[in-house]
């Protein structure tokens, strides 16, 4: 995960309207992105299963974030506006390359053939949520990631994804029960998608 300054900001021009309207100083967006530049590239990550592509998106997220120059009522309104914008960047990338999700690869084999008894047993699982994850439409990923990865309550997930709060309890039973389908949970493969 790659650090990004205002300073580097400025000079991809980051700053050409927006300058005026930005609420925060070069040391309240370090705080704000030393805060959740983790978050967001884990959810990248996961979104997109390609590390460097988060890395890519993720200063694409804060740039566009700096260049909407918008005002917001909270750090958790802030917060969740970073978060579409970094939705957004994966499904734009989507649409734009048409391909899946790159698959676990030999690595993920090898270094599940290199390690022994209960390591290979926590490699082999997370593998197989990896590979079970990748098959999910992103939007079931995305509230499945919030939900549990992040620790979202459902309206900061609506607010973050622009999905009603009141559905959003029958959209995560959903994505669980298709996430449980693909991982081969017996109770679940009668079950409708």
């Amino acid at each position: 995960m790659s650090d990004i300054t205002l300073t580097e900001l400025e000079r991809l021009g980051a700053f050409d309207e927006a300058e005026q309207t930005f609420q925060m100083n070069e040391e309240a967006f370090r705080v704000f992105y030393d805060q959740t530049a983790r978050q967001v590239w884990l959810y990248l990550a996961r979104m997109t299963g390609d590390r460097r592509l988060a890395d890519d998106l993720l200063q694409e997220s804060y740039y566009r974030f700096l260049r909407a120059g918008a005002s917001f009522s909270s750090d958790e309104h802030r917060r969740h506006s970073l978060f579409r914008i970094a939705t957004n960047l994966v499904y734009d990338h989507r649409r734009r390359a048409r391909v899946g999700h790159a698959a676990i690869g030999e690595r993920g084999e090898a270094t599940l053939a290199a390690a022994g008894g209960d390591a290979a047993d926590r490699i082999a699982r997370h593998i197989d949520l990896a590979r079970a994850m990748e098959q999910l439409k992103p939007r079931d990923r995305s509230l499945l990631w919030l939900a549990y990865a992040q620790g979202w309550s459902h309206e900061e997930i609506a607010a973050t994804l622009g999905l009603k709060a009141a559905s959003l309890k029958a959209l995560l039973h959903r994505a669980r029960g298709r996430l449980k389908a693909l991982l081969g949970d017996p109770a679940s493969r009668g079950a409708r998608s």
